[in-house]
């Protein structure tokens, strides 16, 4: 009597995560190589066209050795959602696993990774003429009163949100105005990402070497042209409150065009920010479950033999 066949495992998705500046594209294009594997963009400014030098996009020589997704569609001042990410971020990995080889799903945005597996509610679109309302009433009472609000209509989400990230209060906000139910019930209706065995790997530099790094690309992003790239946006039309201009360092460019900033000021403000942005980062990333933690720079050798000892650990299971 033959002994039945064990079932064939879910093919392997790995996920690359951690802070601005760790290193994640660079680890992510070595481990692709290595193992057959082609790239998705999990970074919400890398969606945009016409922003390199201040978003940290891979190079022309990355993205000739590795196929990569979802990178130079968006236009700057197109706005783009969580769900739309998951809807095409998940066709994109099927496509990558049905050709055989690894999606790498590579960013810092722990929002899209989020919802590419975890999945997102089937909420309603932007209103905004109810956001109008609500940032107004910012403006009027402040923050604290958009957190008191919600913690009437849904202390759930008030709880896990907090009173200092005024754009999710107003998410919130708005989709129990527009629909009556708080967005944490809306939550537990997603549908995670199934088909997959999925490894979730972070960068976790210590705090001199990850702020080290950070100033050295603000600085860098300063000298390799950043300006003459905001003043090219400007100059197209764009306005200076469009989406791009959400990027790290570009309304400091803006203010140095215009002459209110010297260009030191704005390279050390545009670290300031970085190494803020860079522990609200890793705040959300130690809230993920499951997430194998990398403490050397994505381009090191170290990186790399960390990362394929992670996958073998986790196919010899």
């Amino acid at each position: 009597m033959k002994t039945p066949s064990p079932p064939p495992e879910d093919p392997l998705l790995i996920a690359i995560a951690g802070p601005t500046a760790s290193g994640k594209s660079a680890l992510a294009v070595q481990a692709a190589l290595r193992l057959d594997g082609e790239i998705i963009n999990c970074d919400s400014l890398q969606l945009y066209r016409e922003l390199r030098i201040g978003t940290g996009k891979p190079s022309a020589r990355e993205t000739e050795s590795v196929p990569h997704h979802l990178y130079d569609f968006l236009k700057p001042d197109e706005i783009y959602s969580a769900g739309r990410y998951m809807a095409e971020a998940r066709k994109v990995c099927h496509l990558v696993r049905d050709r055989g080889k690894i999606p790498f799903v590579v960013g810092g945005t722990g929002l899209y990774l989020r919802a590419l597996l975890q999945g997102v509610f089937d909420g309603p679109s932007r209103c905004e003429i109810l956001r109008d309302r609500l940032e107004k009433m910012v403006q009027r009472r402040g923050q604290e009163r958009l957190f008191r609000l919600l913690a009437r209509k849904d202390p759930a989400t008030a709880r896990k949100i907090g009173v200092g990230d005024r754009r999710r209060l107003i998410r919130a906000l708005e989709v129990y105005f527009l629909t009556g139910t708080p967005i944490s019930l809306l939550q537990e209706r997603r549908k995670a990402l199934a088909g997959y065995r999925i490894l979730k790997i972070g960068l976790n530099l210590c705090r001199t070497l990850l702020y080290h790094r950070i100033d050295s690309r603000a600085r860098e992003m300063f000298r390799s042209g950043l300006l003459d790239e905001v003043d090219r946006l400007l100059r197209k039309g764009y306005d200076e409150r469009c989406k791009a201009f959400e990027a790290l360092g570009y309304r400091y460019a803006v203010r140095t065009l215009r002459g209110e900033l010297k260009l030191e000021e704005a390279i050390e403000l545009t670290s300031r920010d970085t190494r803020r942005y860079a522990k609200r980062q890793m705040t959300w990333f130690r809230r993920e479950d499951d997430m194998r933690w990398i403490q050397s720079p994505g381009e090191s050798e170290s990186a790399l033999k960390q990362l394929l000892e992670l996958v073998r650990c986790s196919t010899s299971r």
